[in-house]
């Protein structure tokens, strides 16, 4: 059934949908499966993200066409579709009235992914209007809260130097804690990797309080304090809350530098907004396992990782993983700076459209996979600054000398490159960030050629 007569109108402007900010714009890239026509299948998309049936049906009335999601542009050229969707649409919350991230992705990714008509959908963009903006939550916390537990200035704090203790499974409680203590001698921050929890080798409340007594350790040592981001991923909300009671309750007075790591991807949204709502002092650190899953460069469906970034701002995310940008072992390009700046400015213009944020809190980049010292200065030229977090696992754990050494190397990385300093010549001033050349000699060798005679290294 051709549906575009009711579910299409393209004489509709964006400009005058953007200033009416009655709707939520998504922009979409599609092709049509074989022997069908490509508005028909746009508009057969949009009736089945919103008001559509099959069939005409005898309740449908005027109101209900009023709230219809609309094609309002298309190109058949670069496979390009974009609906507009009424905000009425979306499903609200009884207890306060705000807007959910399942709704939008009920509606928008919905049953739209596996219509008959349509071979590939994959949402590359969307558009908040002020008002939605409002009714989403948003970060209680940010990267500001953990500079100034750092006792860093709450703008333009700087570089976090993190790790992931390594191996992510396998280790029983007291080598993890000792881990931790080893690399927090050096370091800022450490998180659980996304399997992390409670495997019965490791339980978490044998393995929690000697963490909490290696952070006090480390804090006395050094005179700093550091940061744990402790995995609470659980399928069930009440068991969700159990791990991070238990975890409050043991890291006691120093429970504000703990962050909880949840599996955003895996979980879904009820578990971040579980998360978000229930332990706002808390910053809220959503990994993306899986994600790749669907935002993939070479996926067709689903969504990419910009608009996934995109909701976990929304949703409350106050740190979300965003790959390496083609400096570390994930997919990923320099262009991926976008999926960065999307989630930390007040004001972006992605893929097709211009987000402002009016106000809300930025989510702060992870950056994780693969990073070390000698791929952090290249790193931070291309993103334009150093405001993020690195979990550097082998970058830490795998440096020459110690795991402290590694966390040294990198924050040294980050001081090479503000001061626009050569590293070759940084590294004769710095040991362990010249260590880090004979501790990752394959990329000293790609990166900085020649390496082993500025540095007298022969071997």
């Amino acid at each position: 059934m051709d549906q575009s007569g009711r579910y299409a109108d393209l004489s509709l402007k964006e400009d005058e949908l953007i200033k009416e900010g009655n709707h939520i714009l998504v922009a979409y890239h599609m092709t049509p499966a074989t022997g069908h026509g490509f508005l028909e299948a746009a508009a057969h998309v949009a009736a089945e993200s919103s008001t559509g049936t099959n069939v005409e049906v005898c309740t449908t009335d005027d109101f209900t066409k009023g709230v219809d999601a609309l094609v309002y542009e298309i190109n058949e050229a670069t496979g390009l579709v974009k609906i507009a969707y009424p905000l009425d649409l979306f499903d609200r919350n009884v207890t306060d009235g705000r807007m959910m991230i399942v709704s939008f992705l009920t509606l928008t990714i919905g049953n739209n992914q596996g219509m008959g008509d349509v071979e590939n959908l994959q949402m590359i963009d969307f558009w908040v209007p002020p008002r939605a903006i409002q009714l989403f939550d948003g970060p209680a916390k940010g990267i500001s809260d953990l500079w100034r537990i750092l006792g860093r200035p709450i703008q333009d704090g700087g570089y976090i130097a993190g790790t992931i203790i390594k191996p992510k499974l396998g280790l029983r409680p007291e080598p993890f804690a000792e881990a931790a203590y080893q690399f927090w001698l050096g370091g800022d921050f450490i998180k659980n990797d996304e399997p992390q929890g409670n495997q019965t080798f490791c339980p978490m409340k044998k393995v929690m309080p000697l963490v909490y007594d290696a952070m006090k350790r480390a804090q006395d040592e050094t005179g700093e304090a550091k940061l744990f981001s402790a995995n609470i991923t659980a399928d069930d909300h009440f068991e969700m809350c159990a791990r991070a009671d238990y975890i409050l309750e043991t890291f006691g007075p120093d429970a504000d530098k703990v962050a909880f790591l949840v599996d955003g991807y895996v979980g879904g949204p009820g578990m971040i907004t579980t998360a978000r709502r229930q332990y706002p002092n808390q910053y809220l650190h959503y990994h993306r396992a899986g994600h790749g899953a669907i935002t993939s460069p070479s996926s067709k469906r689903g969504y990419t990782a910009y608009v996934l970034a995109k909701i976990s701002r929304l949703q409350g995310a106050s740190g979300i993983h965003v790959g390496t940008m083609g400096f570390g072992k994930m997919e990923g390009s320099n262009d991926d700076r976008a999926i960065a700046y999307i989630i930390e400015r007040d004001s972006y213009t992605g893929p097709y459209f211009h987000q402002e944020w009016y106000g809300m809190k930025p989510t702060t980049p992870i950056i994780s996979g693969g990073m070390n010292a000698l791929r952090l200065p290249a790193f931070f030229a291309n993103l334009g600054h150093g405001n993020v977090i690195n979990t550097a696992g082998g970058g830490s754990y795998g440096h020459i000398d110690s795991p402290a050494a590694g966390a040294k190397s990198l924050r040294q990385a980050y001081e090479c490159w503000k001061a626009g300093a050569d590293p070759i010549e940084w590294a004769k001033e710095h040991k362990e960030f010249a260590r880090a050349f004979e501790s990752f000699p394959k990329d000293a060798d790609k990166i900085y050629p020649g390496w082993r005679e500025k540095l007298g290294v022969h071997k």
